[in-house]
């Protein structure tokens, strides 16, 4: 057994990507004529179905190698220097950077009047001030926004860290972080599971999954070992319950598939896609000739070889048309991908802004052109003022001399476009927006970007999930009712006939989730962890405090030896499972809302 486990693995990686492409019967008969049954895929993966992976170091090691890990990597976060240039985009930043350049370039020309030299010596002043307002505008903006998105991303990795799934390792049944999942695993999925990996069925009881979030399909789709055995990764269990052998994780998975186009766009650089041709069954490259397809080779041949070769040719040509389609239609569908994702990345001018600052943008664009129109008219009536002035009253002739004249001019049209645009406005809101991020954050309200806080200030009301925010997440069996007594406390062991307890213990050991368990504490001092559904924890923690073991229960009953389980879903609001009696027939436990167990 050692031997075998320890052996080379006898399946690619291409070929269980390959395989989970699959779907329905077309996977069914690929895993029965390639594999003969799941059970053989376990072996060429070197796992157990009923044991799983031994978890030992060198094994893990080797699967991570071999097929990859279950990491998707992330997008590379944005540096300072791009956020300051999305910063550095606001409409009224642009403004003043060009009236700041105009004033400081204005203030260099020499002029032949000068009034006030101290004045006239310092008017580069006004240029670099607007500029130094600028700068701080874009570096406490770029500042905020960067340390907030280091937050977020350590937020991110705490809940990824909290994401766990339930396998099989070495015979017992544990609880791993998703990104410890590794092909091979035997994995546990459960109502109201995220499926981590791609997976075939082993086994599953009443197994609808969610799988609009890769298809768009809105209706749950029946898994089974017979009808459809492939689970996907990203899609969400909506009832029942299962057990599968993980072949695909992270960038091989199909989640992963996606997320790497939309990412990386690898197709372009992994060189043309390849395909499979009917004739011979090789694989050509799109969009090129494959073997025995060179115009040269069919010049050469016979008459009777080239009337041959033209059927041929002719086929092949229509097969290399269609290849060609297809190579249009995914570079169409990567060019949208593309598109949708810079779209994504690169919002528009409306977007990443508050209301207020959308309403001071819209104010500083009016003023803007208030300001222009302004500018020009008082260059232009100063300008005509001194024409009429000097040639037409005094009768003056026209000398360089002038030009000086028409240059203040100019300049104190510019002045008025600068004195216009409101440079401390954008520097002011940015401010106090920081400062309202900092008291938010104070309140346990952790806001990512600036133009989001005056958004998340004017919130009124605050869904939030109740289980581990607001309680403990845990539950207790307070109250229990037996043989017309009611317990308000843990009842005795004596105090219960035994044909009654044994019913009980069977029951509450059976008919849950074999994922649900109650472990030790972490720390002297601390409660037992509850593991998987806690009201499920809540009676196996009851069987406990009555100093019983649900798991030699467990032992005795695995699930192979039921004849079916109901899982509880969100209508039928019960659980049922039935298994064979000694003496023949069968029995049903089952639990659930009172009224509806009560109306059975």
């Amino acid at each position: 057994m050692d031997d075998e486990i320890d052996g080379p693995f006898k399946a690619t990686v291409e070929e269980l990507r390959e395989l989970m492409e699959l779907r329905r019967g077309e996977a069914i008969t690929e895993i029965k004529n390639r594999y003969g049954d799941v059970q053989e895929l376990c072996s060429r993966l070197k796992t157990s179905p009923t044991q799983g992976l031994r978890g030992l170091a060198a094994d893990m090691t080797r699967r991570v190698t071999t097929y990859g890990k279950n990491i998707i990597p992330p997008k590379p976060p944005k540096t300072f220097l791009r956020l300051m240039w999305e910063a550095i985009q606001d409409v009224t930043l642009i403004m003043l950077i060009i009236a700041a350049l105009i004033s400081l370039g204005l203030s260099f020309i020499p002029k032949q009047h000068k009034e006030g030299g101290a004045e006239s010596e310092a008017e580069w002043f006004e240029g670099v001030a607007i500029l130094v307002a600028i700068l701080i505008v874009v570096l406490v903006t770029a500042f905020n926004d960067y340390s907030k998105e280091r937050q977020f991303r350590g937020l991110k990795d705490k809940l990824d860290q909290e994401h766990k799934m339930s396998v099989i390792r070495a015979g017992e049944i544990v609880q791993i972080i998703v990104a410890d999942i590794v092909v091979g695993d035997i994995a546990i999925c459960k109502y109201g599971d995220l499926l981590p990996a791609d997976g075939v069925i082993i086994h599953s009881n009443d197994l609808k999954i969610d799988e609009s979030s890769l298809t768009g399909e809105s209706d749950s789709i029946k898994k089974g070992v017979d009808t459809d055995p492939m689970l996907l990764s990203g899609t969400h269990v909506m009832e029942g319950s299962g057990k599968f052998v993980v072949t695909a994780v992270g960038l091989h998975s199909q989640t992963g598939q996606i997320f790497s186009l939309l990412l990386g766009g690898d197709k372009k650089k992994s060189g043309p896609a390849k395909v499979k041709v009917e004739d011979g069954n090789e694989e050509a490259a799109v969009g090129t000739y494959s073997k025995g397809k060179q115009p040269d080779d069919v010049e050469s041949q016979t008459k009777a070889e080239n009337s041959e070769n033209n059927e041929n040719a002719v086929r092949e040509n229509s097969d290399n048309n269609k290849l060609h389609e297809t190579e249009a239609r995914n570079g169409k569908q990567e060019e949208e991908l593309e598109k949708l994702l810079q779209d994504r990345d690169e919002p528009g001018e409306s977007e990443g802004k508050s209301v207020l600052q959308a309403k001071l943008t819209k104010l500083a664009i009016q003023i803007g052109y208030v300001g222009c129109t302004v500018a020009v008219l008082t260059t232009i009536i100063l300008i005509v003022r001194l024409c009429i002035v000097e040639f037409g009253i005094e009768k003056n002739e026209w000398s360089t001399d002038y030009i000086s004249d028409f240059v203040d001019s100019f300049i104190l049209g510019v002045t008025v476009l600068v004195v216009a645009v409101p440079e401390g406005l954008p520097l002011a809101v940015t401010i106090s927006l920081a400062y309202s991020v900092k008291k938010m954050m104070y309140d346990n309200n952790l806001v990512r970007h600036l133009d989001a806080c005056e958004t998340m200030g004017n919130a009124t009301a605050i869904c939030s999930d109740k289980t581990g925010t607001l309680t403990t997440n845990r539950m207790t069996v307070v109250q229990s009712y037996f043989c017309n007594k009611l317990h308000k406390e843990v009842p005795d062991r004596e105090s219960i006939p035994e044909t009654v307890y044994n019913s009980i213990l069977q029951s509450i050991s059976i008919n849950s989730g074999y994922t649900s368990k109650i472990m030790p504490p972490e720390s002297e001092g601390q409660l037992p962890r509850q593991v998987g559904n806690k009201t499920e924890c809540a009676l196996l923690g009851f069987i406990l405090a009555m100093e019983d073991d649900y798991q030699m229960v467990r032992d005795q009953w695995p699930p192979e030896r039921f004849i079916h389980m109901y899982t509880f879903n969100s209508s039928r609001k019960s659980m049922s499972t039935v298994i064979p009696l000694e003496t023949g027939g069968y029995r049903l436990y089952t639990k659930g809302a009172s009224e509806v167990i009560m109306r059975k």
